[in-house]
């Protein structure tokens, strides 16, 4: 309308403009056709009743909004043809804006509120932490740069709203009721400072009610029913002078424009959480528990395992029993005697084998004195103790040269020892006991230890297999023979090696095998399928955590839809709002994870100074599982309501924050 005064391109241009509303079952008009351009370096007011569509126009001059229909160009660029990253760019670079109501962020300061466009920018924080300040000493805020908001008078608050609309040199700056919430000293001197900004060259667009402010415009449109219905000019066209860039002349690289936003994240999600300890704490809770449950749990498992395989050891590390018969209650195994000493021999001399013993054994009386029990008389070699995994309490194991000469050398166990000798006070070793008829002489009395199975309180006696077979059975054929396997080699190797050895020597398979590595393995299976299950278990606490977080997140999305909209005003990307309600989910999550492995820890400890012999085994894999876990909980649950924030319209963010 005036770019032929200048004969110069208008920086701002509207034509055919409209934009509708829909409301319930209604369509609502706002603009109606709306023709319009701004040339650069004007001071333009804007005025109408309420309802009339200047703030609507203004939004749309912000690129906050769109039309529904018409063309609306920027310097020459038509808006419809942007995305959402170069509208963004838009209002980045050329657009400033002052609100009636300010629209700072409680949890800045005025250096912060004022730094907020220059980091979505990508300026390094020394540049952009000069600038602000510079801007607010400039405007008289030089002694309320760590001030926030609250702590600032309305005009303070708006000087800070104006330097932060200067903060990248915005060629255009969008007033909106400037003066509205301010007194009537704080108006003029916020007018003052606008009315400097357009004799340095920017354009200054001022959306009001009131006459008396657009009077200091020099030029007014008048807006009612959404048509322009006046547009007069109130003084002479000035001559615009260049806008003075106070900005660096560089273009931040690409990598800085990436990072800072992340960093501004980063320290906003501290903010927000520290400003909202108690509901960051509920929204950790689900996390904390799940997390600490599943690190108990694998820890639990763990140590279940390693007591497992300690019981087992006890029994003989890596051993294979072999038994006379075709399996266990087999009525003819006493009647087999084919499974002989020669058979241990042999199987000793095998690659595989690290011991091999012959075991024979039957129940007899033992006598001291006058006192007597029953006790499980077992004949073995030397061998067997290293097999089984045998300690002395006291004494020696009887030796080969015991063996060979059927030396009468018995060693005892605790039960015999507490039955016979403790009643008696006498000591046992070197004392001689009745085996039947058979007097022996005690080596040696071995430690309580694991028997087995289904272990009794039985009283059981060791001597050479060969006095056992001389003195008390009248046979060679043996019950079985015990082998301690390499621990290079695989016990189910070793099983079918000895099946095929003694099924060629024998002729038949009159013997079975029983390989306590396959018990040990079916027990830690089921160890581990109970670990798992129970895990699975937790792991429910951490998915419920998890949508605990997620719906605390679109709390504080509705609730911080007036953030939302002011960082997307100051030339926030949508990206950058997703990965800032995106950083927060994750460090609620991250901050739960490590709080729940703590308290996962603390747990071991006080378990052990409960006294318990039982040790949690924690593992730095499982740890780092738990965290990993917690890490994606707050990626995934986390996803939705930030991209609910990033896909908020940034008009209809602002006015919500209004109402």
């Amino acid at each position: 309308m005036h770019e032929a005064d200048t004969g110069a391109a208008p920086l701002i241009a509207l034509e055919g403009v409209t934009r509708t509303y829909i409301s319930g079952e209604e369509t609502v008009t706002v603009l109606r056709g709306l023709d319009l351009s701004i040339m650069a370096g004007e001071m333009v007011a804007i005025v109408g009743a309420s309802g009339s569509g200047k703030s609507t126009l203004m939004n749309i001059l912000g690129c906050l909004d769109r039309p529904s229909s018409g063309r609306y160009r920027v310097a020459g660029r038509d808006v419809a043809q942007l995305s959402a990253d170069e509208l963004a760019g838009l209002r980045r670079a050329h657009f400033g804006f002052v609100f009636q109501r300010y629209n700072l962020l409680p949890e800045l300061s005025a250096l912060g509120n004022v730094e907020m466009p220059a980091i979505y920018a990508g300026l390094a924080p020394s540049v952009r932490r000069t600038r602000a300040a510079a801007l607010l000493g400039r405007l008289g805020m030089a002694s309320r740069l760590a001030h926030r908001p609250g702590q600032l008078s309305g005009g303070q608050q708006q000087r800070v709203s104006i330097a932060r609309a200067l903060m990248n040199d915005a060629e255009v700056i969008l007033a909106d009721e400037p003066t509205g919430a301010l007194d009537r000293q704080s108006g003029e001197e916020v007018l003052k400072i606008l009315d400097e900004l357009n004799a340095e060259g920017r354009t200054v667009v001022i959306v009001t009610h009131d006459m008396n402010v657009a009077a200091r415009a020099r030029r007014i449109i008048e807006i009612d029913d959404g048509r322009i219905v006046d547009d007069r000019l109130t003084g002479p066209a000035r001559v615009p002078p260049p806008v003075s860039s106070e900005t660096p002349a560089m273009v931040p690289p690409r990598w800085r424009q990436r990072l800072d936003p992340f960093r501004e994240a980063f320290r906003m999600a501290l903010m927000s959480m520290n400003a909202h300890r108690l509901r960051t704490g509920l929204t950790m809770l689900g996390i904390v528990i799940g997390v600490a449950s599943v690190v108990c749990v694998v820890a639990l498992g763990e140590g279940s395992r390693q007591r497992v395989l300690a019981n087992i050891s006890a029994l003989g590390t890596n051993t294979i029993e072999i038994f006379a018969g075709k399996d266990f209650g087999d009525t003819r195994s006493g009647r087999i005697t084919t499974l002989v000493a020669a058979d241990a021999d042999q199987l000793a001399r095998q690659p595989y084998v690290a011991a091999a013993t012959p075991t024979v054994s039957t129940q007899s009386t033992v006598r001291l004195g006058a006192k007597e029990a029953n006790a499980l008389v077992n004949g073995v070699s030397e061998s067997y103790f290293a097999a089984k995994g045998t300690k002395l309490a006291r004494g020696r194991f009887f030796d080969a040269t015991s063996v060979a000469s059927r030396a009468l050398d018995v060693v005892i166990d605790e039960n015999t020892r507490k039955a016979l000798f403790d009643a008696a006070g006498v000591e046992p070793i070197g004392a001689v006991v009745l085996i039947g008829t058979v007097p022996a002489r005690v080596v040696g009395v071995i430690q309580p230890q694991q028997g087995g199975f289904g272990s009794s309180q039985n009283l059981s006696l060791y001597l050479p297999y060969t006095t056992v077979q001389t003195r008390i059975l009248g046979t060679t054929a043996l019950r079985s023979i015990t082998l301690k396997i390499k621990d290079d080699v695989d016990s189910a190797y070793a099983a079918q090696a000895v099946t095929q050895f003694l099924t060629q020597r024998h002729g038949a398979k009159d013997f079975f095998i029983l390989n306590t590595d396959d018990i040990r393995r079916t027990i830690t299976s089921t160890t581990q399928t109970m670990t798992l299950l129970i895990a699975a278990i937790a792991v429910i606490s951490l998915v419920v955590g998890g949508i605990g977080v997620m719906n605390i997140m679109l709390v504080s999305v509705s609730e911080r839809v007036g953030e939302i909209g002011v960082r997307m005003a100051v030339g926030a990307r949508p990206s950058d709002i997703l990965q800032q309600f995106l950083t927060e989910a994750v460090m609620v999550c991250l901050l739960g994870g490590a709080t729940g492995v703590g308290l996962a820890l603390a747990f071991g400890a006080a378990f052990a100074l409960a006294g318990s012999t039982f040790t949690l085994v924690y593992s730095s894999g499982s740890i780092l599982l738990a965290l990993a876990c917690s890490s994606f909980i707050g990626v995934a649950f986390g996803y939705l309501p930030a991209r609910s924030a990033a896909r908020l319209d940034p008009v209809t963010a602002l006015t919500n924050s209004r109402q």
